[in-house]
């Protein structure tokens, strides 16, 4: 059996998470794993394929801005919270996400020309709507990840390196991650599989349950040395004190920290979810294998109404335990549902 073969073979294996039902009748059904865990690596909790490796995309960018923190170079470079949550973001390309990030280019004697992601449409339809009107194509500034590549300049400039190349997995900025990324999942960077992400960026594919790990030790860094220890308060506090920043206008992350859950929630392409819950000492870790992001999105939420950090009847939670599809006359004609009785049986152990 080719090591493809095998590796479609395996997510076989992985359960039914989520459901689409139009009318009656279930027209889509979404397999996938997730993993619940502790700071001391235990997995609490799982479905399906947890030792799988998967990339977890722009679900570790708190990892990734670790070391913006961790080495001083937040403080010399004077980052508040909304350049904090924006190094942690994908944001959704809206005017204030974009000028946030000029600005702090130009603070730290940067331009648009030295971000290494490619420009793309916000993901904010007025804003990618008021671009066409303006007859403006989209800039660097635009990119979802624009914030967290003006880090790794950040970092750059305060190590002293170069900044041509800062997303090279050789560069020291890329370095320091791998380590960060290393140490919170417990998992050698030897182990790593290494890919280069939509932003250009390397991105590190490692098991879903050390995925759960790595933002347990988020949700609970008591374990860890300082300065790691406060840079990952830092930014948990910043996210907190800026939730649009993370995302934006209507995007999930951003609404379950305005819904004033005890989460630090973070999406990745590609089906992926995590969320570190710091009252409960947990973190989770999510994919759905086909990638779908709205499965993710009704499946986290689901983990977050059973594990309690989301409320049963707060309206986010009614919006996706029951997520109404609709169709171009605005009708309901179905629904996005997760197994919860799955969920419920696979946490039971940890109640």
């Amino acid at each position: 059996m080719s090591t493809e073969t095998a590796e479609e073979a395996s997510r076989q294996v992985n359960p039914v998470l989520v459901r689409a039902w139009r009318g009656a009748w279930i027209e889509s059904v979404h397999r996938g794993a997730f993993a619940i865990a502790d700071a001391s690596g235990h997995i609490l909790a799982s479905l399906g394929d947890v030792g799988r490796k998967v990339y977890p995309r722009s679900a570790i960018k708190l990892i990734q801005a670790l070391p913006l923190v961790e080495g001083g170079a937040a403080v010399a470079a004077g980052l508040g919270d909304i350049e904090l949550a924006l190094a942690c973001a994908s944001h959704g390309g809206e005017p204030e996400h974009v000028s946030a990030v000029e600005a702090w280019l130009k603070r730290i004697g940067c331009t648009e020309a030295d971000l290494d992601c490619g420009p793309h449409a916000p993901s904010y339809a007025p804003a990618a709507e008021a671009l066409v009107r303006a007859r403006k194509i989209p800039r660097r500034v635009h990119n979802n990840c624009s914030g967290k590549h003006t880090g790794f300049l950040t970092l750059a400039r305060h190590l002293g390196a170069r900044l041509g190349g800062y997303d090279e997995l050789t560069h020291p900025v890329q370095r320091r991650v791998t380590e960060a990324l290393s140490e919170l999942s417990g998992v050698d960077s030897a182990e790593f599989e290494i890919g280069i992400d939509g932003c250009g960026a390397p991105n590190f594919a490692l098991p879903l349950g050390a995925l759960a790990t790595a933002f347990a030790r988020v949700a609970d860094p008591s374990a860890l040395a300082s300065p790691r220890r406060e840079a990952i308060l830092r930014l948990r506090a910043a996210i907190k004190a800026q939730p649009f920043y993370i995302a934006g206008t209507g995007r999930l992350c951003t609404r379950i920290i305005e819904a004033g859950a005890e989460v630090i929630p973070k999406t990745g392409a590609e089906g992926v979810y995590i969320a570190s819950l710091p009252t409960l000492r947990l973190g989770l870790a999510l994919k759905i294998d086909d990638g779908a992001s709205l499965a993710a999105q009704c499946l986290v939420v689901a983990l977050l109404v059973a594990l309690g950090a989301i409320a049963k009847e707060a309206p986010l939670a009614r919006a996706f335990l029951d997520q109404p599809i609709t169709n171009t006359q605005g009708k309901v004609v179905g629904s996005r549902r997760p197994d919860t009785d799955a969920i419920e049986a696979a946490l039971s152990a940890i109640r």
